[in-house]
This record gives C-alpha cells, sequence and structure tokens, in this order.
C-alpha cells in the first residue's frame, strides 16, 4: 500500500512538471504568447452575444497606467491587452447568473506603431483552447482580426472600455 502510496505521488509530481513545462508555440506570424499574462490585471469584462462567450480583458503595466491617466486614444506603445474567453453557462444552483463555462482562447494585442503600421499600430495573436493552440495557418490571419477592428478606427482600433473604478 505504502509503494502505491509513493508511485501516485511520483505520477502526480511528474505531471505537475509535465505541465509546468509545457512550451506554447508562437502564433504564425512569430508573436510569442506574453510571459506571466495571467498575472495582468483586470481592464474589463465583457460578454459577447453573438458567439456566446463572455471575456475578462487584461492589460500589461503599460496598459494599465495609461488606462489610469486616460490616455488611451491612443494607447501609448508597449500596451498589450489580452481577452481571456470562456463559453457563457448558466450557473446551475443560481440560474440568473452566468459563469465561465469551457475555456475558449486567449486573444493578444500588442501595441508597436512602427512594426504593425500594416494593421493599426497593432500587432494580433490568439491561441485556442487550454493547450493553447496558436491560431491561423500563416502569418496572414492577422487580417481577420484587423478587420474586426477596422470600425473601431477612431478608438485606436480598441473595442474594450478601461471600466471606471471609485
Amino acid at each position: 500500500m505504502k509503494s502505491l502510496m509513493t508511485l501516485l505521488l511520483i505520477l502526480t509530481l511528474s505531471g505537475i512538471t509535465v505541465a509546468q513545462d509545457m512550451k506554447v508555440q508562437p502564433a504564425p506570424n512569430g508573436i510569442n504568447i506574453p510571459e506571466k499574462y495571467k498575472d495582468w490585471r483586470l481592464l474589463a469584462p465583457s460578454h459577447r452575444s453573438d458567439n456566446n462567450t463572455i471575456r475578462a480583458i487584461l492589460g500589461n503595466d503599460i496598459a494599465i497606467q495609461a488606462a489610469r491617466e486616460g490616455k488611451t486614444n491612443p494607447w501609448p506603445d508597449g500596451t498589450t491587452f489580452v481577452k481571456l474567453g470562456w463559453k457563457n453557462r448558466t450557473h446551475e444552483r443560481w440560474p440568473a447568473a452566468s459563469v465561465p463555462g469551457d475555456f475558449v482562447h486567449a486573444e493578444f494585442m500588442i501595441k508597436d506603431a512602427k512594426k504593425y503600421s500594416s494593421t493599426g499600430g497593432w500587432g494580433f495573436a490568439r491561441w485556442v483552447g487550454l493547450d493553447q493552440k496558436p491560431y491561423g495557418k500563416d502569418a496572414d490571419f492577422v487580417q481577420e482580426c484587423f478587420g474586426c477592428h477596422t470600425p473601431m478606427k477612431d478608438n485606436d482600433y480598441v473595442f474594450t472600455r478601461p471600466v471606471v473604478l471609485p
């Protein structure tokens, strides 16, 4: 019995090590998933009724500072956002409440006016599912992203409105 417990402990610890060592491949346009993005702060939540997702939009330190100072049109170079999306699910014990269901994707926008001048100054990247598979067959996938953001040209191509805090 003791050897079984030891084996289970070793397998469990090995699984944690493997999960922590998982390397996420870059997006087809060469953008790497930003390190420690899960530690960024919330800029705003959102809900999309067209695809039934709820999202948390997080920003790096540059984005947070710009939002606090009201310097968001244009956002400064170095600003990076991540939209973390989950399928909308009804809470099983409170039907009036929506809660995150299955994880859908992590979408990134990176502001560098010179590097990404052909897409409004923004680099785009997306990783799908919990295994964080890069989205897109080739680097041209960014045209899909940019096309969606083009109606927001007068807002520096950004849909997100940072929340106002008291």
